[in-house]
């Protein structure tokens, strides 16, 4: 394994999540996080951000299960009165193909959340899409022509180490997008089919079986609480993960596999 990149998703979600990911680069592995630019935290991400500059961060794209960075009245096609997604993606991945006015209004979201994004100032490190929504050839295509504009260098590949096979086609259309356009990308992804439980023993396994290539080690850590962030995390073991990242025998598992930690940022210097 030539590189590994250590990452937490959903930063500027929730203020817990936030914290975590401060914890978690601190004292843990951590390298990277993905903003949510319309997160209810967002600006608290930002703030700690900029106190953190050696913690990469790169936009997490919001369209589904989400809230909007546009009003309401310019995307009514895409969210519901209160400016959020739904969680029904098949439906709305059929709309963003076959319907026009879906698109034009898909790509206007996409847009404001990259301007979004500029606007803090940080450095983009790379842009991936909340519940890999980026697979979607529509979303991968409008994320590819608007990137170009704010300098994006580098994008989550979501071929999981072990995953299904009924995937493989997808992730090598995107791949092979990806590297016609010239952006940067892992070579495989650990947190798919563990989202929500990835603690030690599931880190560490996945180390054990280290690939070639460059792997992201992803995860959604926060810190502990009885309340769920969202409804649809209610089953997120999120205190583990962040103990996961913090653990001393995750990181000595890393420097075993004698990969180069960094950021996507870095993918072309681990050759």
């Amino acid at each position: 394994m030539r590189g590994l990149i250590v990452t937490a998703d959903d930063f500027g979600l929730h203020e817990h999540v936030n914290e975590a990911v401060e914890v978690a680069h601190r004292q843990g592995v951590l390298d990277c996080a993905s903003l949510m630019v319309s997160g209810a935290a967002a600006r608290d991400a930002v703030d700690r951000a900029r106190r953190l500059p050696r913690l990469r961060v790169g936009l997490h794209i919001v369209l589904a299960d989400g809230l909007s960075t546009s009003p309401v009245r310019e995307i009514p096609a895409l969210v519901d009165a209160n400016g959020r997604f739904g969680d029904r993606m098949v439906r709305d991945g059929v709309r963003f193909f076959f319907l026009p006015h879906v698109r034009r209004q898909l790509r206007h979201e996409i847009r404001a959340q990259f301007e979004a994004f500029a606007a803090t100032g940080l450095e983009l490190d790379h842009v991936n899409a909340h519940k890999h929504f980026h697979l979607h050839p529509t979303v991968l295509s409008l994320i590819l022509d608007i990137g170009k504009e704010f300098g994006m260098r580098a994008m989550r590949l979501p071929r999981e180490l072990g995953g299904p096979a009924l995937l493989a086609p997808w992730t090598a259309w995107m791949k092979a997008q990806l590297k016609r356009e010239g952006i940067a990308h892992n070579d495989w992804v650990a947190g798919i089919a563990a989202t929500g439980r990835m603690d030690e023993a599931t880190m560490l396994d996945v180390l054990a079986r280290s690939p070639e290539g460059v792997l992201e080690l992803y995860s959604h850590p926060a810190v502990s609480d009885d309340t769920p962030i969202t409804a649809s995390m209610r089953d997120y073991r999120h205190a583990d993960e962040l103990a996961a990242l913090c653990s001393p025998r995750v990181r000595q598992a890393i420097a075993a596999t004698g990969a180069r930690r960094g950021a996507f940022s870095d993918v072309l210097a681990f050759a």
